[in-house]
């Protein structure tokens, strides 16, 4: 629940608008292409966490295979991502608060959204994943209502002339080539993003030799299904060309349905989808620093833990850059979510490409594992060569910066 909980949050909610609109139709591609790189991303995943069953994060996941160099800028890749997810997460949040709220300031939510959350993640952890539990059974409800109406829709009121015109009578099915695919790809994996959090928990999970690999296993299939399911229901029942602006493509398929108040149901469903986001960044971030805290790449302070055995401090710290991100945010104006995913879109491919590469010493050159990681690098290119020069920059000075940082931390150590 907590790889569903982080990965179906804004992304497919509201940033699914943004990829239709950058790929049409053939945006079905792109989720498929991310999701079957995934599903080999999982069971290597799974197969380096049965045989190094002493890790506690991604970071001890890939430290014992490529080495410390790699599992340090793997560990602070990921805090910076999941840093920068939350910033964006509780930027939405206090949006969607909005709705009910019109008059309260939008600091003022997002301080409300960033203190309530960081109360939460100092209670016993099982607190913690049972909120997360039933904030994804949320979203995961919701997607399931929406798959179920959206195919009775397209089955009972709906002719074969009217969805194939709206999959390809505006352009074709690859209305902007295969640019606009690869354009997209950011984002869906941005999107992605969250799933390999199976790996944070390693630390905190009851019998993970067993947890791990079935969850592994059965998340990927959950994932493509409220993925790729809900997007086929959207690009069939409107055309790509009016999705894009500010209204979810998922209230415009609930309004044309005919649901009452969707508005409202559905304001109160993304609501819950970037809170359970953060919920899960803040836990990605603190076990990240805590990690290295332990490892001796930052003050021993950040080793510190509250009487549930939370590490209290490195929360804190973590939670410290969040209200930055978020008061920065707002002052990026409307494309906050857009140019806060630019970074995280990066380093999360990274971490995976990371992993590919653990699973390939780990087990042998293996045809997907190969086939995996030369997708996954050629998508990485492609993203270079279409996204905006800024964002790019940012995010390679940050790794960059990340990876000059492990020779000085390593001098005193």
């Amino acid at each position: 629940m907590m790889a569903l909980g982080g990965t179906i949050g804004a992304g497919i909610f509201q940033g699914s608008s943004s990829s239709i609109h950058i790929a049409g139709p053939s945006v079905l591609i792109t989720y498929l292409i991310g999701g079957l790189i995934l599903l080999v991303v999982m069971r290597g995943l799974a197969a380096i966490a049965l045989r190094y069953p002493q890790a506690t994060t991604i970071k001890g996941l890939i430290e014992p295979i490529l080495g410390p160099f790699a599992g340090y800028v793997a560990g602070w890749i990921y805090w910076l991502d999941w840093v920068l997810v939350m910033a964006a997460e509780t930027a939405a949040a206090s949006t969607f608060l909005q709705y009910w709220f019109p008059s309260v300031p939008l600091w003022v939510l997002a301080l409300l959204v960033a203190t309530a959350m960081t109360i939460l993640n100092l209670t016993p952890v099982r607190i913690f994943g049972e909120t997360e539990y039933w904030l994804a059974a949320v979203k995961i409800v919701t997607l399931s209502l929406f798959i179920i109406f959206g195919a009775i829709v397209l089955a009972t009121r709906y002719s074969g002339s009217r969805i194939s015109d709206n999959l390809v009578g505006h352009g074709g099915f690859f209305p902007h080539g295969i640019g606009g695919v690869a354009a997209a790809m950011l984002v869906v994996m941005f999107s992605f993003g969250g799933i390999e959090m199976i790996g944070m928990t390693l630390g905190e999970t009851e019998n993970p030799e067993q947890t791990i690999p079935r969850a592994a296993r059965n998340v990927i299939v959950r994932i493509l299904l409220f993925y790729l399911l809900p997007i086929a229901v959207i690009v069939c029942l409107i055309p790509w060309s009016q999705v894009g602006g500010t209204q979810s493509p998922f209230v415009m398929v609930f309004s044309q349905i005919g649901i009452p108040y969707v508005g409202g149901i559905m304001n109160f469903v993304m609501l819950t989808a970037v809170l359970s986001a953060i919920n899960t960044g803040m836990y990605a971030t603190s076990r990240m620093l805590y990690t290295q805290a332990m490892d001796g790449f930052v003050p021993k302070l950040f080793r510190k833990t509250n009487q549930h055995n939370v590490p209290v401090t490195a929360l804190l710290f973590s939670t410290i850059f969040l209200y930055v991100g978020v008061a920065v945010a707002f002052f990026a104006g409307s494309n906050t979510f857009n140019d806060l995913m630019v970074i995280p879109g990066y380093t999360v491919m990274m971490v995976w490409m990371l992993l590919l590469l653990s699973q390939w010493r780990n087990a042998g050159a293996k045809p997907t594992t190969i086939l995996a990681l030369a997708a996954l690098v050629a998508i990485f290119i492609a993203v270079i060569a279409t996204s905006a020069v800024a964002g790019t920059i940012v995010s390679f000075g940050c790794v960059a910066v990340i990876a000059i940082s492990y020779l000085f931390t390593r001098a005193k150590s």
